[in-house]
């Protein structure tokens, strides 16, 4: 793996404790827009024989992780008239240490494992252990849905930084679907965000235990 390469991992991870530390709304749908360009770029930069398969699986991730699931999720926040998630489930302050934590642990079991010759000096594996930590704190850890979609947009980033492991052994039509995936389920996520703020008038997912039968 190329130097731009883990240094654009590296970027990735350093967002991924920027949004862990963040309470607004918009920052949130930054870093996730960030993350999209950064991820969508990497197939670039990663030697492989069907390079017009590369260069479509690149523009699909930046412009649908990049710009158009962004987009949405910015209505989404201004339809709602939100921009901060003041009531976390988990402090930002916990959230941030854990993830610095998990960020740590995730670069010290990468080279603990034993990973083929030309992975090992990589910052794929860490980098993908860490992101999946990070957006399954942002699931678990915050109350408004946007937060919560943003940290499901950040756990798909770290799979798919490790198809981009197989990128030499299994087609590109992998991310492909991974990327099809993601698109179906944030339209999915966005009519439960609508609803949401249709029958509570806010978009803090404590308010569905008042749900009955």
């Amino acid at each position: 793996m190329s130097d731009a390469t883990n240094l654009l991992t590296g970027l990735v991870m350093g967002l991924n404790l920027f949004a862990l530390g963040s309470s607004r709304l918009p920052s949130l749908i930054r870093v996730a827009a960030a993350q999209g360009v950064l991820l969508g770029l990497m197939p670039l930069l990663i030697e492989h024989p069907n390079r017009g398969m590369g260069l479509v699986v690149a523009a699909g991730a930046v412009s649908v992780k990049g710009f158009l699931i962004p987009f949405l999720l910015r209505r989404a926040m201004r339809a709602a008239s939100i921009e901060r998630d003041l009531e976390p489930l988990l402090g930002y302050l916990p959230s941030l240490l854990l993830g610095a934590a998990g960020t740590v642990g995730a670069v010290a079991l990468a080279r603990w494992l034993p990973l083929l010759p030309e992975h090992r000096s990589s910052l794929l594996v860490a980098g993908a252990m860490a992101s999946v930590l990070a957006g399954f704190l942002l699931l678990i850890g915050r109350s408004k849905a946007i937060s919560q979609v943003c940290g499901y947009l950040i756990l798909e980033n770290g799979i798919y930084l490790f198809g981009l492991l197989l990128i030499h052994s299994t087609p590109l039509l992998v991310e492909a679907g991974i990327l099809l995936d993601l698109t179906v389920a944030v339209f999915v996520i966005g009519i439960i965000v609508d609803r949401i703020q249709r029958a509570f008038d806010t978009l803090d997912t404590r308010q569905l235990t008042a749900l009955r039968e």
